[in-house]
């Protein structure tokens, strides 16, 4: 739909989707002058930024979702020397008494786009920031997986059966998982209970050393793009960088600092306990010796972690109820 409009300055807004980019124009009044949907495509961009200046001086662009769907479009008005304005989410009220549609849409991304209501100046899409907010985004993924996968280890060893299970008990994570990864277990015996167990730990250990590799990679990107940073940059490009995570900045793995975490969350899974009551009438003191731990850290196999000091005492009263006499595989 077009309404002849006037030579004058004009206000354009997208209501951006997947497939289809709906745009319209507003004259110097605030009219909608014209509403029409293009591809999302570099032709279709280009056709969008046509039909615009058809109408007049463009002064501005309205154009939602710019870190999802718009984010291509953002791109391109930005190197055509567009003045770009993030639309936010629409007024509510306002949605309910015009209803939902794409047409509507684009034309409340343009009446906000002169007003300037409900806009914000968006990030940038390209560059250095880009490339380190992609990597971040798939580190912060592979992260996740790889927890996932440890976590899925521990709960399948803690139902093994006990011949399994208690060949891994006092293992470290590392040693648990490398051992795990180098089974060979036979594949055409899987109706077997134990070679089930055997075929699907080896799985799970193997998908978290491919993660862990990947994090390795990813972090060593990270830390060169970090690294050659532009010392002189803008001061919304520095006030970014302090938002990294301080291990992001490190090249090569990233290591956990093991002293910072307490001694039963670094030795859990190797870690025996024995608890004698001192007294006739079993009141008194409880001496808790942990059995020589071996370190265990969550990081790169090459780091050591402390070992732990000897026997400790704690009092009856501080003492938890219901403490197994073991904790297997805490992740």
């Amino acid at each position: 739909m077009a309404v002849t409009g006037g030579t004058g300055r004009i206000v354009g807004g997208v209501d951006t989707h997947k497939d289809l980019h709906v745009a319209a124009v507003a004259d110097e009044q605030d009219r909608v002058i014209g509403t029409r949907s293009f591809a999302t495509t570099r032709q279709g961009y280009r056709q969008m930024l046509a039909w615009m200046r058809s109408f007049g001086e463009l002064r501005r662009v309205g154009i939602e979702s710019t870190g999802s769907y718009g984010a291509g479009l953002l791109r391109f008005m930005q190197q055509s020397g567009v003045v770009v304005l993030e639309v936010t989410t629409p007024d509510k009220q306002e949605r309910r008494r015009r209803g939902k549609n794409d047409d509507l849409d684009a034309q409340n991304a343009a009446h906000a786009a002169f007003a300037g209501q409900r806009t914000v100046t968006p990030r940038s899409r390209d560059g250095m920031i880009e490339s380190l907010r992609v990597l971040m985004a798939c580190r912060k993924t592979a992260v996740s997986a790889r927890r996932v996968a440890l976590q899925m280890i521990h709960n399948t060893i803690v139902c093994a059966p006990d011949g399994l299970r208690d060949q891994l008990r006092s293992l470290t994570r590392m040693q648990l998982v490398r051992t795990l990864a180098s089974w060979r277990p036979d594949l055409t015996a899987y109706r077997d209970l134990d070679s089930a167990y055997r075929i699907g730990l080896k799985s799970l250990a193997r998908r978290y050393l491919e993660l862990h590799d990947e994090i390795a990679d990813l972090d060593a990107m990270i830390a060169a793009i970090v690294a050659n940073w532009p010392r002189t940059s803008s001061p919304a490009i520095r006030s970014a960088i302090p938002a990294l995570p301080s291990s992001s900045l490190r090249p090569a793995t990233i290591r956990k600092d093991c002293a910072r975490k307490p001694a039963s969350h670094r030795y859990a899974a190797s870690a025996r306990f024995r608890r004698r009551r001192e007294g006739p009438s079993g009141i008194g003191s409880i001496v808790e010796e942990i059995a020589p731990p071996t370190a265990r850290c969550t990081s790169s196999p090459s780091v050591a972690c402390e070992p732990t000091t000897g026997p400790r005492t704690t009092s009856l009263a501080d003492l938890p109820r219901g403490i197994p006499n073991s904790t297997p595989f805490e992740p």
